[in-house]
């Protein structure tokens, strides 16, 4: 919500597909999207893996690493690793219904390693640094 609030500052129309902690499929939030008649849709979460502290840093999947979803990926990568995030890079992720289900350009943000210990340290102290890199990298794609 925090990238979202950025976004409407920035005279973009913003639609949630949840507020609260309330599960809804990945089906469904693509549906939404698709209902709504979203120009891009975004969903942003942390990463895990089978090791605490195996792996560390920023992916952002997309259909495919061509076109407008690839450049706002690379875009919100880019930014992240300036905050700190290693930059795990941009990769292809067909199979995923918020990805090959929505009838916009999406993207699916994994915002660092939820059981690494240096991403938890961004995330909990550079949240809001994090929350504008997002939002930059949208706005650097919706703008060039």
């Amino acid at each position: 919500m925090a990238v979202g609030a950025i976004l409407e500052d920035n005279g973009v129309d913003v639609y949630y597909t949840r507020t609260t902690d309330i599960y809804e499929s990945p089906y469904q939030k693509a549906q939404e999207g698709n209902e709504v008649g979203a120009d891009y849709f975004v969903s942003i979460h942390r990463n895990s893996s089978p090791y605490p502290n195996q792996y560390s840093g920023v992916e952002s999947l997309v259909y495919n690493r061509y076109g407008r979803a690839a450049q706002m990926a690379y875009n919100i990568n880019a930014r992240l690793e300036q905050v700190g995030f290693v930059n795990l890079g941009v990769n292809e992720r067909p199979n995923l219904v918020v990805l090959n289900a929505t009838s916009m350009p999406a993207v699916l943000v994994e915002a660092g390693f939820i059981n690494t210990d240096a991403d938890n340290e961004i995330f909990d102290e550079r949240f809001n640094e994090m929350a504008a890199a997002i939002a930059g990298g949208i706005l650097d794609t919706l703008y060039q």
